[in-house]
């Protein structure tokens, strides 16, 4: 799967992957954004399977439901319900607690809609869980899909988003005005 990732994303695509998942890291948050359209998805998956390495994915139930839910539960996701009052942040932190090995993807927007500020969850499942955060674009104005160094959350929340936002700016998504 790996070569045919490569192959369509990186030749029939033309897009580019700039570094690689950290593989000497067991569990990780990855925050991908921006996340502007349907079309983020496909792109995603591809870079996850043209690098090698797994990423899970959580994702509203009715993803999960016939005729194509076994399709996206082989590609690594956990349908979540989104209708009630649960604690999904706890829930993904027992789900680190309790796997060997578990890299989680997340839109930070948490929506393809335009957002005026980013929820939390990602941040606050990478730190119960004591694990860091990997960022990685989708680059649609350069069709490259760039991934960064783990960083590890600090006391200071302003000052990490600070950082997350950093790394996004200038970052064109399929529908750039959306982000």
């Amino acid at each position: 799967m790996k070569r045919i990732s490569r192959f369509i994303l990186f030749t029939l695509l033309g897009w580019k992957l700039e570094n690689d998942f950290p593989q000497d890291i067991k569990k990780y948050v990855v925050i991908a954004a921006p996340h502007t359209s349907w079309v983020d998805f496909p792109i995603a998956i591809l870079s996850r399977m043209a690098s090698g390495t797994m990423i899970h994915f959580i994702g509203k139930g009715s993803l999960f439901k016939p005729p194509f839910g076994f399709f996206f539960k082989m590609l690594g996701g956990t349908p979540v319900d989104r209708t009630k009052s649960n604690n999904l942040v706890d829930a993904v932190i027992d789900v680190f607690n309790t796997k060997d090995e578990f890299r989680l993807g997340i839109s930070p927007e948490g929506t393809r809609k335009k957002v005026d500020k980013w929820k939390t969850g990602f941040y606050y499942i990478a730190k119960g869980a004591n694990v860091p955060i990997v960022m990685a674009t989708l680059d649609f104005g350069n069709k490259k899909v760039k991934i960064s160094k783990p960083y590890y959350v600090t006391p200071n929340k302003e000052k990490d988003f600070e950082v997350f936002y950093n790394y996004f700016k200038n970052i064109k998504g399929k529908k750039p005005e959306l982000f």
